[in-house]
């Protein structure tokens, strides 16, 4: 084998890049499929990927720099790293790429099959769910309408007795293929195929139920797990069960958005549950016990003497079960303190015996400090 710098058309200083780069234009210019009518392309291109295999590998290149083709296993050790060179791509795509074709070798190597029916739409719908169910999980039906695989002719398309025929467009490969005159010299291109759609098949005789479509539209009920501690606007996403592709196709996935009812007591803060529970200026004061309705059952709340408006009580493990962990959140009661505005002549007489006692003023006053502040907005 010649020496591999010569090969590549580089000097022995030559970088990383520089390397990378005189292998892709020569890798074009000594594909087998760019000379066809050259029974040596094939080993030349052999012997050019195994240059730049050696080349591109530090390792590799400092032995052969040192030793020959000895000191890298001699010729034929290796091929190209395809995927190195161009970022995961075969040599379909790097043509593709160069020359801007619809995919395929643009010097006719190789005859593509049909791309097969298209996969079907990726279906969206909102569903509501209880408070409870966001919590602790559930069952819920999901309706809606989907198109679904024709039963009349099994998703072929084609009326009764028939069946789809090769198109004759594109022979049966879904792909046309266009020549073009470029500053490289000849250049092919493929497309999908307009008259089957890609395909590869047409259909002359229309199943009369689907009209030769494969699918028509039903309704359609899934039932859906929802996970323990979901939130509101929480995605579910079910594979296949979005609309089915045409003539065949597979389907789509469906997209389940959530929508969680309000409580008319609780609400979510993170993982855990508030609710705000109004108790009188007696209770505070002098203490009292609440029954609360949780999510789990009734619990007895005892509220000690002189409990302070804003004062919060946990109920450890009584919150939302944690979506991405174990374990639930808490409860968490905040006391919120209702003043009296609708009092009697016998409660407020109580009150005032109340005030009097600790000694202080209260009532409505047509003196003092408050007065002249309002006095002077009148």
């Amino acid at each position: 084998m010649a020496d591999y710098y010569e090969l590549l058309g580089v000097p022995r200083t030559a970088s990383s890049d520089e390397i990378k780069k005189a292998y892709r234009k020569r890798a074009r210019d000594l594909h087998p499929d760019a000379n066809p009518d050259n029974p040596d392309a094939a080993e030349r291109f052999k012997e050019l990927s195994t240059a730049y295999a050696v080349l591109s590998n530090d390792e590799q290149r400092a032995r052969y720099d040192r030793f020959g083709e000895a000191g890298v296993g001699g010729p034929g050790g290796g091929g190209a790293n395809f995927e190195d060179l161009f970022g995961g791509a075969g040599l379909g795509d790097i043509f593709d790429a160069f020359f801007g074709g619809g995919g395929g070798s643009p010097f006719g190597g190789g005859r593509r099959g049909p791309s097969g029916p298209p996969r079907g739409q990726d279906m969206e719908v909102a569903v509501a769910i209880d408070f409870e169910q966001s919590i602790f999980g559930g069952q819920i039906a999901v309706e809606l309408k989907l198109p679904q695989t024709c039963e009349t002719c099994d998703g072929s398309g084609a009326g009764e007795g028939t069946k789809p025929v090769t198109c004759v467009e594109c022979d049966g490969s879904g792909h046309v293929r266009r020549v073009r005159q470029s500053v490289l010299g000849q250049m092919v291109s493929t497309s999908p195929c307009a008259r089957c759609g890609g395909l590869g098949e047409v259909v002359t005789t229309p199943c009369p139920t689907c009209r030769g479509e494969g699918r028509v539209t039903t309704d359609k009920t899934y039932n859906v797990d929802v996970p323990a501690g979901v939130v509101d606007g929480s995605t579910l996403r079910l594979t296949r069960r979005g609309a089915v592709g045409p003539r065949g196709g597979a389907p789509g996935d469906l997209y389940v958005h959530l929508r969680v009812r309000a409580h008319p007591v609780y609400w979510r803060d993170g993982d855990d549950l508030v609710a705000d529970i109004g108790i009188s200026v007696a209770q505070a004061t002098l203490g009292t016990k609440l029954e609360l309705d949780t999510l789990d059952g009734n619990e007895t709340l005892v509220v000690p003497a002189g409990t302070q408006p804003g004062h919060e009580f946990v109920l450890r493990g009584r919150g939302a079960n944690r979506l991405q962990g174990r374990g639930r959140g808490d409860l968490r009661v905040v006391i919120r303190v209702d003043v009296p505005t609708d009092l009697s002549a016998d409660e407020r007489k109580l009150f005032e015996q109340y005030a009097a006692g600790r000694g202080e003023e209260v009532g409505e006053f047509s003196g003092g400090l408050f007065s002249k502040i309002k006095s002077a907005f009148s």
